[in-house]
Protein backbone atom coordinates (compact mmCIF):
# COMPACT_ATOMS: atom_id res chain seq x y z
CA UNK A 1 0.00 0.00 0.00
CA UNK A 2 3.29 1.98 0.72
CA UNK A 3 4.60 1.98 -2.48
CA UNK A 4 0.95 3.02 -4.53
CA UNK A 5 0.56 5.63 -2.37
CA UNK A 6 4.10 7.00 -3.44
CA UNK A 7 3.50 5.77 -6.89
CA UNK A 8 0.04 8.10 -7.32
CA UNK A 9 2.11 10.74 -5.62
CA UNK A 10 4.97 10.86 -7.47
CA UNK A 11 2.61 11.26 -10.78
CA UNK A 12 0.56 13.73 -9.79
CA UNK A 13 3.43 15.54 -8.13
CA UNK A 14 5.87 15.38 -10.66
CA UNK A 15 2.48 16.22 -13.30
CA UNK A 16 1.82 19.75 -11.46
CA UNK A 17 6.07 20.41 -11.01
CA UNK A 18 6.64 19.97 -14.82
CA UNK A 19 3.35 22.04 -15.88
CA UNK A 20 5.29 24.97 -13.38
CA UNK A 21 3.36 27.25 -11.07
CA UNK A 22 2.18 29.33 -14.03
CA UNK A 23 0.26 27.23 -16.26
CA UNK A 24 -1.16 25.09 -13.16
CA UNK A 25 -2.42 28.40 -11.70
CA UNK A 26 -4.03 29.20 -15.61
CA UNK A 27 -6.01 26.31 -15.08
CA UNK A 28 -7.34 26.37 -11.45
CA UNK A 29 -5.05 23.26 -10.10
CA UNK A 30 -2.33 25.78 -8.13
CA UNK A 31 -2.83 26.02 -4.74
CA UNK A 32 -0.84 26.95 -1.80
CA UNK A 33 -1.42 23.33 -0.77
CA UNK A 34 0.68 22.03 -4.30
CA UNK A 35 3.99 22.37 -2.54
CA UNK A 36 2.51 20.62 0.34
CA UNK A 37 2.01 17.73 -1.94
CA UNK A 38 4.97 18.13 -3.60
CA UNK A 39 6.75 17.25 -0.11
CA UNK A 40 4.15 14.70 0.47
CA UNK A 41 5.40 12.49 -2.61
CA UNK A 42 9.09 13.28 -1.53
CA UNK A 43 8.64 11.76 1.93
CA UNK A 44 6.67 8.78 0.45
CA UNK A 45 9.63 8.08 -1.87
CA UNK A 46 12.13 8.08 0.74
CA UNK A 47 10.05 5.57 2.87
CA UNK A 48 9.42 3.47 -0.14
CA UNK A 49 13.29 3.31 -0.56
CA UNK A 50 13.50 2.00 2.93
CA UNK A 51 10.75 -0.87 2.29
CA UNK A 52 12.46 -1.83 -0.69
CA UNK A 53 15.86 -2.07 1.17
CA UNK A 54 14.23 -3.98 3.57
CA UNK A 55 12.02 -6.13 1.55
CA UNK A 56 15.14 -8.82 1.03
CA UNK A 57 15.85 -8.98 4.48
CA UNK A 58 12.25 -9.88 5.64
CA UNK A 59 11.99 -13.18 7.53
CA UNK A 60 15.53 -13.26 8.44
CA UNK A 61 16.14 -14.35 12.43
CA UNK A 62 17.36 -11.65 14.74
CA UNK A 63 18.59 -14.11 17.55
CA UNK A 64 21.92 -12.79 19.03
CA UNK A 65 24.46 -15.55 18.40
CA UNK A 66 28.14 -15.60 20.21
CA UNK A 67 31.00 -16.97 17.95
CA UNK A 68 33.37 -19.46 18.83
CA UNK A 69 35.40 -22.27 17.26
CA UNK A 70 35.29 -24.58 20.08
CA UNK A 71 37.64 -27.49 20.93
CA UNK A 72 35.89 -29.91 18.53
CA UNK A 73 37.86 -30.40 15.52
CA UNK A 74 37.49 -32.76 12.26
CA UNK A 75 39.72 -35.32 11.15
CA UNK A 76 41.77 -32.21 9.18
CA UNK A 77 42.19 -30.31 12.85
CA UNK A 78 39.79 -28.10 11.61
CA UNK A 79 37.38 -26.65 14.75
CA UNK A 80 33.83 -28.16 13.81
CA UNK A 81 32.52 -24.58 15.36
CA UNK A 82 34.15 -22.79 11.72
CA UNK A 83 33.10 -25.30 9.23
CA UNK A 84 29.53 -25.49 10.89
CA UNK A 85 29.57 -21.22 10.76
CA UNK A 86 30.17 -21.40 6.87
CA UNK A 87 27.88 -24.35 5.90
CA UNK A 88 25.13 -22.12 7.03
CA UNK A 89 26.08 -18.56 6.44
CA UNK A 90 28.21 -18.88 3.28
CA UNK A 91 25.32 -17.31 1.68
CA UNK A 92 26.12 -13.81 3.29
CA UNK A 93 29.60 -14.14 2.31
CA UNK A 94 30.46 -15.02 6.01
CA UNK A 95 33.01 -17.73 6.64
CA UNK A 96 35.43 -18.82 9.60
CA UNK A 97 37.63 -20.70 7.43
CA UNK A 98 38.80 -21.35 3.91
CA UNK A 99 38.00 -23.76 1.96
CA UNK A 100 41.44 -25.19 0.60
CA UNK A 101 42.91 -28.36 0.56
CA UNK A 102 46.56 -25.64 0.44
CA UNK A 103 48.31 -25.57 3.61
CA UNK A 104 47.47 -21.59 3.87
CA UNK A 105 46.68 -20.06 6.94
CA UNK A 106 46.02 -16.35 7.17
CA UNK A 107 46.84 -13.93 9.94
CA UNK A 108 44.43 -11.49 11.89
CA UNK A 109 44.81 -8.90 14.25
CA UNK A 110 41.82 -7.07 15.91
CA UNK A 111 42.94 -3.14 16.33
CA UNK A 112 40.63 -2.10 19.16
CA UNK A 113 42.92 0.21 20.64
CA UNK A 114 47.26 0.45 20.91
CA UNK A 115 49.44 -0.99 23.40
CA UNK A 116 52.67 0.20 21.75
CA UNK A 117 52.84 -3.77 20.04
CA UNK A 118 51.71 -2.75 16.66
CA UNK A 119 54.95 -1.58 15.10
CA UNK A 120 57.06 -4.83 16.50
CA UNK A 121 53.96 -7.07 15.03
CA UNK A 122 54.84 -5.02 11.74
CA UNK A 123 58.43 -4.91 11.89
CA UNK A 124 58.68 -9.08 12.00
CA UNK A 125 55.71 -9.06 9.00
CA UNK A 126 57.95 -7.12 7.11
CA UNK A 127 61.16 -9.40 7.83
CA UNK A 128 59.06 -12.68 7.42
CA UNK A 129 57.74 -11.59 4.21
CA UNK A 130 54.05 -12.18 5.41
CA UNK A 131 50.84 -10.25 4.99
CA UNK A 132 48.15 -9.79 7.69
CA UNK A 133 44.75 -8.31 8.02
CA UNK A 134 43.65 -5.61 10.69
CA UNK A 135 41.25 -5.47 11.86
CA UNK A 136 40.39 -1.65 13.06
CA UNK A 137 37.49 -0.16 14.77
CA UNK A 138 36.88 3.74 14.58
CA UNK A 139 38.94 5.20 17.46
CA UNK A 140 42.12 3.73 16.53
CA UNK A 141 41.75 4.56 13.03
CA UNK A 142 41.68 8.21 13.94
CA UNK A 143 44.43 7.95 17.09
CA UNK A 144 46.92 5.89 14.78
CA UNK A 145 47.34 7.50 11.36
CA UNK A 146 50.66 6.41 10.87
CA UNK A 147 50.40 2.76 12.14
CA UNK A 148 47.34 2.76 9.97
CA UNK A 149 49.24 4.06 6.66
CA UNK A 150 52.29 1.58 7.80
CA UNK A 151 49.84 -1.19 7.28
CA UNK A 152 48.47 -0.30 3.97
CA UNK A 153 51.96 1.00 2.37
CA UNK A 154 53.20 -2.50 3.27
CA UNK A 155 50.63 -4.18 1.29
CA UNK A 156 48.43 -5.50 4.80
CA UNK A 157 44.64 -5.53 4.63
CA UNK A 158 42.78 -3.26 6.59
CA UNK A 159 39.38 -4.41 7.74
CA UNK A 160 36.35 -2.70 9.20
CA UNK A 161 35.98 -3.66 12.71
CA UNK A 162 32.88 -0.96 12.86
CA UNK A 163 32.92 2.77 14.04
CA UNK A 164 31.94 2.46 17.65
CA UNK A 165 32.48 -1.42 18.45
CA UNK A 166 28.55 -2.24 19.27
CA UNK A 167 27.32 -5.58 18.87
CA UNK A 168 25.93 -5.90 15.45
CA UNK A 169 22.61 -7.99 16.17
CA UNK A 170 21.45 -5.37 18.72
CA UNK A 171 21.23 -2.55 16.21
CA UNK A 172 18.79 -1.59 13.55
CA UNK A 173 19.67 -2.50 9.90
CA UNK A 174 20.17 1.39 9.75
CA UNK A 175 22.26 1.58 12.68
CA UNK A 176 24.20 -1.11 11.35
CA UNK A 177 24.89 0.48 7.97
CA UNK A 178 25.85 3.58 9.59
CA UNK A 179 28.29 1.84 11.92
CA UNK A 180 29.82 0.31 9.24
CA UNK A 181 29.83 2.68 6.51
CA UNK A 182 30.93 5.45 8.66
CA UNK A 183 34.16 3.76 9.10
CA UNK A 184 34.22 3.36 5.65
CA UNK A 185 33.90 6.51 4.43
CA UNK A 186 36.49 7.78 6.90
CA UNK A 187 38.73 5.59 6.73
CA UNK A 188 38.46 6.05 2.18
CA UNK A 189 39.01 9.77 3.08
CA UNK A 190 41.92 9.88 5.56
CA UNK A 191 43.80 6.99 4.01
CA UNK A 192 42.47 6.76 0.09
CA UNK A 193 41.47 3.23 1.47
CA UNK A 194 38.59 1.00 0.61
CA UNK A 195 37.86 -2.30 3.06
CA UNK A 196 35.99 -4.43 1.93
CA UNK A 197 36.19 -7.06 4.48
CA UNK A 198 34.18 -6.57 8.55
CA UNK A 199 34.84 -8.43 11.51
CA UNK A 200 31.98 -8.35 14.02
CA UNK A 201 32.73 -6.53 17.71
CA UNK A 202 32.96 -9.53 19.96
CA UNK A 203 32.30 -12.14 17.24
CA UNK A 204 28.52 -11.71 18.05
CA UNK A 205 25.96 -11.96 15.06
CA UNK A 206 22.59 -12.53 13.72
CA UNK A 207 21.74 -13.64 10.69
CA UNK A 208 19.64 -10.64 9.59
CA UNK A 209 23.49 -8.79 10.51
CA UNK A 210 24.98 -10.68 8.44
CA UNK A 211 22.86 -10.21 5.96
CA UNK A 212 22.78 -6.34 6.32
CA UNK A 213 26.82 -6.26 5.98
CA UNK A 214 26.29 -7.79 3.17
CA UNK A 215 23.69 -5.41 1.57
CA UNK A 216 26.82 -2.66 2.77
CA UNK A 217 29.34 -4.54 0.29
CA UNK A 218 31.02 -6.48 2.77
CA UNK A 219 32.19 -9.89 3.74
CA UNK A 220 32.25 -11.12 7.44
CA UNK A 221 35.27 -12.58 8.44
CA UNK A 222 35.66 -14.58 11.70
CA UNK A 223 38.11 -16.85 12.74
CA UNK A 224 39.26 -20.59 13.47
CA UNK A 225 41.66 -19.86 15.78
CA UNK A 226 41.62 -17.89 19.14
CA UNK A 227 43.24 -17.70 22.34
CA UNK A 228 42.87 -15.84 25.75
CA UNK A 229 45.74 -13.15 24.63
CA UNK A 230 43.69 -10.39 24.67
CA UNK A 231 44.10 -9.63 28.57
CA UNK A 232 47.41 -7.21 29.08
CA UNK A 233 47.50 -8.14 32.79
CA UNK A 234 47.54 -11.72 32.22
CA UNK A 235 49.08 -12.75 29.17
CA UNK A 236 49.76 -16.13 28.42
CA UNK A 237 52.97 -18.02 29.10
CA UNK A 238 55.22 -17.27 25.70
CA UNK A 239 56.08 -21.26 25.36
CA UNK A 240 52.96 -22.27 26.02
CA UNK A 241 51.58 -20.06 23.81
CA UNK A 242 53.63 -20.93 20.53
CA UNK A 243 52.56 -24.31 21.28
CA UNK A 244 48.98 -23.87 21.21
CA UNK A 245 49.17 -21.63 18.01
CA UNK A 246 51.32 -24.03 16.07
CA UNK A 247 49.43 -27.32 16.91
CA UNK A 248 46.00 -25.82 16.33
CA UNK A 249 46.94 -25.09 12.80
CA UNK A 250 44.68 -26.75 9.49
CA UNK A 251 44.25 -25.67 6.00
CA UNK A 252 42.86 -22.52 5.41
CA UNK A 253 43.01 -21.19 9.26
CA UNK A 254 42.22 -17.88 10.11
CA UNK A 255 43.89 -17.05 13.46
CA UNK A 256 42.80 -14.24 15.01
CA UNK A 257 45.59 -12.49 17.41
CA UNK A 258 45.16 -9.46 19.69
CA UNK A 259 47.86 -6.75 19.12
CA UNK A 260 47.56 -5.50 22.33
CA UNK A 261 49.02 -9.10 23.84
CA UNK A 262 52.90 -8.77 24.68
CA UNK A 263 53.04 -12.11 24.73
CA UNK A 264 52.20 -12.01 20.56
CA UNK A 265 54.65 -9.35 19.93
CA UNK A 266 57.23 -11.68 20.88
CA UNK A 267 56.84 -15.18 19.44
CA UNK A 268 55.22 -14.02 16.31
CA UNK A 269 58.49 -14.63 14.46
CA UNK A 270 59.39 -18.06 16.20
CA UNK A 271 55.38 -18.70 15.21
CA UNK A 272 55.96 -17.91 11.62
CA UNK A 273 59.19 -20.15 11.15
CA UNK A 274 57.14 -23.18 13.05
CA UNK A 275 54.46 -23.17 11.24
CA UNK A 276 56.64 -22.82 7.59
CA UNK A 277 58.60 -26.04 9.14
CA UNK A 278 55.48 -27.65 9.13
CA UNK A 279 54.70 -27.08 5.52
CA UNK A 280 52.46 -24.24 5.93
CA UNK A 281 52.54 -20.76 3.57
CA UNK A 282 50.51 -17.71 4.71
CA UNK A 283 47.70 -15.83 2.54
CA UNK A 284 46.41 -12.18 2.74
CA UNK A 285 42.73 -11.99 2.91
CA UNK A 286 40.73 -9.99 0.39
CA UNK A 287 37.56 -10.05 -0.75
CA UNK A 288 36.27 -12.67 -3.50
CA UNK A 289 34.82 -10.45 -5.81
Amino acid sequence: MKIIRTALAIVGAAALAGMGAGAAKSIGLWSEDCEKYIQAAESYVRGAVEVLENVNNVGLSTEKHGYGQGVIVDGENRPVGATDFNAAYSQYGAYALKDTDEKVIYLTFDQGYENGYTSKILDVLKEKGVKATFFVVGDYAKRNEDLVKRMIDEGHTVGNHTMSHYSMPDLSQAECAEEINSLHEYVKEHYGYEMTLLRPPMGEYSEASLAYTKDCGYETVLWSFAYADWDVNQQPDPAQAKEKIVSSAHNGAIYLLHSVSQTNAEILGEVIDRLREEGYTFGLLEASC
